[in-house]
């Protein structure tokens, strides 16, 4: 199977999106479910405890994978982009798609930045913690959620029925 160059940028940026989730995934260690937790939180009330239920070891861990997760979404948006562009190369996308696969991952980052400067903040300053901005803050990461897995979800399917299409040929 012949890889084109930017078969080989998608592999490339897809790994390290890989390594870079291990190594969140490795820092949360048994946190993990309390950031979708917080990310998903609809109320004060609910923050606060999802806050409150975490020792001091839970919290360091916590607080440690907001800095890998700065560079996080720069490396899922840059893989995704590449697989679209990767896709493009291999079958006609149409103009909204082309655009869509463009936009929704920068948005998509743009969001997990907006998320991770709150978290960090509200982590240290609970007095912060309001109905207002846990409400917002979970807008915004259910929005960039969507654009990420959707996104991821489009060009799996493409890339699925190019390489069906290959196949039966």
């Amino acid at each position: 199977m012949y890889l084109s160059v930017l078969d080989r940028k998608l592999v490339a940026w897809s790994a390290l999106f890989v390594v870079s989730q291990a190594n969140i995934a490795r820092l949360l260690g048994p946190s993990a479910p309390k950031v979708l937790a917080v990310q998903t939180a609809w109320s004060e009330q609910r923050y606060r405890n999802i806050l409150a239920s975490m020792d001091e070891t839970e919290i360091a861990r916590f607080r440690s994978h907001y800095f890998p997760d700065f560079v996080h979404p720069a490396i899922y948006a840059i893989a995704l982009r590449a697989g679209a562009r990767s896709l493009a190369e291999k079958t006609p996308l149409s103009p909204a798609a082309t655009t869509a696969l463009a936009v929704a991952p920068v948005v998509s980052a743009a969001g997990d930045y907006i998320e991770n400067i709150v978290g960090l903040t509200l982590v240290d300053n609970r007095e912060q913690i309001t109905d207002t901005v846990v409400r917002a803050t979970t807008v915004v990461s259910t929005v960039k959620w969507l654009l990420a897995i959707g996104s991821l979800a489009y060009l799996s399917q493409g890339f699925l029925r190019v390489w069906a299409q290959d196949l039966l040929r």
